[in-house]
């Protein structure tokens, strides 16, 4: 046997070996568009609906934004019962919680040894108490993750404004992040300086936002001592403020941002609460809202807690338009979640999962554009997160067609792109086939994590998705097609 004919059978083999382990790394054959989310940012997308607990200091004295000259004694809550709240959250559908530990006024949830501004001088559990232990316990016993919202500022500490004061803050954060297990998101209000008690100085005192509290290194403390948490501010840097707290995203919200050029509590913020197409980090956004007009408790608006229309409607229009929905509930006067509140929450349960109970789209005739090869069109609807259709490169017109063997009756469609390789798609439209005809019912731009759209109830022969404008190849990730029940 031949040197050559050896030579020549070791760079075929060669050759042969690197289409293997080439197509072993599926993700390889596929550019992925810049940026792109880390794992962190993934498992936080993946929760999707989630509670804000307000309930601080302000449930006592009847504010929003406390002045920071309240006494400990002010709170006491009659019967706080933290397993009430996680049972709730969780038979909500919704996946963890993220509770005021520290709000403006700057009353502290858990005795902290850095001051006496907290639940350690009030006279609930004989100043034993520690909220965010308990909220910590009950978090574990019903399945749900935990967060926690530090407000920069404090309207109380006697040294806001002044360097001490960052060493403080910094000091309290670490408690936080050290003593109640794993935390998955911490929460940085944008909202600092101004007026305030500052230990008797009864001023006003303003601070750079964008210097002040040395953001890179108080955010470096976050990623030493809870690796596993995203951090939300306006700016992120993990994940964004959707620029206001009506419940709304943008139709178009691009993930990507230009990230470094913001900071939390900048004025002209609402210019970029869309992201940016071209963004240079993955910076997504969260949809806050409360359940009632205000953040806190007040009694007075006990009568005016959100309708299911109303919560279906924020839904539809936070986790349907690539965003995450923070649910504020505020906790009352009782340490309880109203009963008004919990009627609404289960009425939104059953709603949701009457209409994801059924996806009309499996076992049916899907037909695609194109696909690559491994990525074909049973990716679309087998539900799971680390599988995806990918339309071929040189397809200029990536779509899938879905016909039906007979008609169903729907009205909300649904698709996701597969996140962990970029944002894509620029534009796209939504078709419905009845009585063998071709209606045009939607146009959008973005989809991203995942796109709702809602249409009148009809029956239906088939449904058409195409993507006209994209960066790169299309990735989808699952698609579906349900039947939502009628709100009365």
């Amino acid at each position: 046997m031949s040197k050559l004919y050896l030579i020549r059978r070791v760079l075929i083999f060669i050759f042969f070996l690197s289409i293997f382990l080439k197509c072993g790394k599926k993700e390889n054959i596929i550019s992925p568009v810049l940026p792109l989310p880390n794992a962190n940012q993934v498992a936080w997308q993946k929760m999707e609906y989630y509670a804000f607990i307000h309930f601080n200091m302000n449930t006592f004295t009847n504010k929003e934004w406390g002045f920071g000259d309240e006494k400990p004694i002010q709170f006491n809550p009659s019967q706080l019962d933290t397993r009430q709240w996680a049972k709730v959250i969780k038979q909500a559908g919704m996946k963890g919680v993220i509770i005021t530990a520290k709000h403006h006024d700057g009353f502290a949830l858990w005795p902290s040894k850095y001051t006496e501004h907290s639940v350690k001088n009030s006279l609930w559990r004989s100043g034993k108490g520690d909220l965010i232990e308990e909220l910590s316990k009950s978090c574990k016993e019903y399945g749900l993750k935990l967060g926690v919202y530090i407000s920069p500022w404090d309207r109380n500490h006697p040294d806001y404004g002044k360097p001490e004061y960052v060493s403080y803050f910094r000091n309290q954060l670490r408690e936080l992040l050290t003593q109640y297990g794993e935390i998955f998101e911490v929460w940085f209000d944008g909202a600092n300086g101004g007026d305030g008690y500052y230990g008797g100085a009864n001023e006003e005192r303003k601070v750079d936002k964008r210097t002040y509290y040395d953001w890179p290194n108080t955010i470096r403390i976050v990623r030493e001592l809870q690796p596993k948490a995203v951090i939300f501010s306006d700016a992120g840097p993990d994940i964004r403020w959707v620029g206001n707290e009506k419940g709304y995203a943008n139709e178009t919200t691009w993930s990507p941002i230009y990230r470094d050029s913001l900071y939390p509590g900048m004025p002209n913020f609402n210019e970029f609460s869309s992201g940016q197409e071209n963004g240079t980090h993955w910076v997504p956004t969260e949809t806050d809202v409360s359940i009632r007009p205000g953040w806190y408790y007040h009694p007075e608006e006990d009568s005016k807690v959100k309708s299911l229309s109303k919560l279906v409607d924020i839904y539809f229009n936070s986790v349907g338009l690539n965003s995450s929905l923070l649910l504020n509930l505020p906790v009352d006067k009782r340490g309880l979640i109203h009963e008004n509140e919990i009627e609404n929450l289960m009425q939104l349960s059953s709603y949701l999962d009457q209409t994801f109970s059924r996806n009309y789209f499996y076992n049916q005739n899907i037909e695609v554009s194109s696909s690559v090869g491994g990525f074909g069109k049973i990716n679309l609807t087998d539900e799971n997160q680390d599988t995806y259709w990918v339309s071929n490169p040189n397809d200029l017109k990536p779509k899938f067609t879905v016909t039906f063997e007979s008609p169903v009756e729907a009205n909300t469609f649904m698709v996701q792109e597969y996140i962990q390789l970029g944002q894509r798609i620029k534009a796209f439209s939504f078709e419905i086939m009845t009585d063998g005809k071709w209606e045009k019912v939607y146009k959008g731009t973005t989809v991203g994590n995942k796109r709702l759209i809602r249409f009148k109830s009809k029956s239906i022969d088939g449904i058409r998705f195409s993507v006209s404008k994209f960066k790169k190849q299309v990735v989808l990730n699952n698609i579906g097609l349900y039947k939502a029940p009628q709100i009365d």
